[in-house]
């Protein structure tokens, strides 16, 4: 009988733990694809790639992020400062982003060694 609840109750925690881990790990990132319509004609972000001029990869970032929030249901509470998310541009290319100054044209900042060209994407 002792057991049958043990086996039960680990069942139950194994389940919460699980549940927990996974919201806790899709929260972390958010992913932005530039080639959605609504970013794709962005005047920093047409010719943007990883190969880019770090000052045009920042205001093509900030560009995408204002975007955002002013797409959100919260644009004062989304993407505050010191939150991280992943930019995709047009060409296929990655890197992840930091803001900065969310009222700064050019208030964020790219993680180093976060870049991975279009060639490296695909081969994912």
């Amino acid at each position: 009988m002792n057991y049958r609840r043990f086996l039960h109750g680990a069942k139950f925690w194994f389940w919460v733990v699980l549940f927990v881990a996974y919201s806790a790990g899709a929260v972390g990132l958010l992913m932005i694809d530039t080639y959605e319509n609504r970013y794709r004609h962005l005047s920093k972000v047409e010719l943007t790639s990883v190969k880019a001029q770090e000052d045009v990869r920042r205001a093509g970032a900030s560009q995408v992020a204002a975007v955002y929030r002013a797409q959100s249901g919260v644009p004062f509470s989304s993407l505050p400062a010191g939150s991280t998310f992943q930019v995709v541009w047009p060409d296929g290319s990655s890197e992840t982003m930091v803001i900065v100054d969310p009222t700064s044209p050019n208030g964020v900042r790219p993680l180093a060694n976060s870049q991975i060209p279009a060639t490296a994407a695909d081969a994912r």
